[in-house]
């Protein structure tokens, strides 16, 4: 029986590369469970300096920011990239600009996170995410578009979640003053009816793990590098 041949995933990370090292360790460890042996992951990795990334986001220059990632998705497609998985919540933002830049497809965070949460049997989670993500809708439209509510928290909650992830978690600094005050978060989007939680923000998982709390986690960077190794050894079809 002939080999199954994994198809190059390409990653597109440093936002922050903490966040970045456990998508990297993820996929690796993922495809050496599912092949066996010495498997490990068929990859190529773009990694971004994020303090030119965290610059633009503050500006609020999120067209430049497009710009930049996107000339970095050509780079993994011209190292043989067949699909691209981009290491960050908050960047889907520019989405649109990353995919009008190559001709391979782009593994969308919000679309595995919906699923999974589909899966589950919910109907509306709340979302602990970047500034970014909890107040613009580039993230929650693209989860709600699956038929699901997705709710966010007060504005005083949202500035202890950003502040935390900027100032101490892309750093890899994790606190448990902070985990509390994250507990204490989802408590209240618990109360307010979600019925689970999306950790919107890869560095979270460093901070709030299932065993912390009562209501199911959807912890995004795992998600999305499962879903990268279903496509990466999903038989390839004609068309691709």
């Amino acid at each position: 029986m002939a080999e199954l041949r994994q198809r190059r995933i390409g990653l597109l990370g440093g936002m922050s590369w903490q966040s970045s090292a456990l998508y990297y360790s993820l996929l690796n460890e993922l495809v050496a469970e599912r092949l066996g042996g010495v498997h490990s992951a068929d990859l190529v990795m773009v990694s971004v300096d994020f303090a030119d990334i965290e610059r633009l986001q503050s500006a609020g220059e999120w067209e430049r920011a497009g710009e930049l990632l996107a000339r970095e998705a050509q780079a993994l497609e011209a190292a043989g990239a067949e699909a691209i998985v981009l290491c960050t919540n908050t960047m889907h933002l520019v989405v649109p600009a990353m995919e009008a830049a190559v001709s391979i497809p782009l593994i969308h965070l919000g679309d595995v996170t919906a699923r999974a949460v589909r899966d589950e049997g919910l109907d509306r989670v709340g979302m602990l995410g970047t500034r970014f993500t909890m107040q613009q809708p580039f993230m929650r439209e693209r989860i709600a578009s699956h038929g699901l509510e997705v709710l966010v928290p007060d504005d005083d909650d949202q500035a202890v979640v950003h502040r935390v992830i900027y100032d101490e978690l892309v750093l890899g600094e994790v606190s448990d003053v902070s985990r509390a005050q994250y507990l204490a978060i989802i408590e209240r989007l618990v109360a307010r009816g979600s019925q689970g939680i999306v950790l919107g923000c890869t560095e979270i998982e460093l901070l709030v793990e299932q065993q912390h709390v009562a209501v199911p986690l959807f912890p995004t960077t795992r998600l999305h590098a499962e879903a990268a190794v279903d496509w990466m050894l999903a038989p390839s079809r004609p068309s691709e």
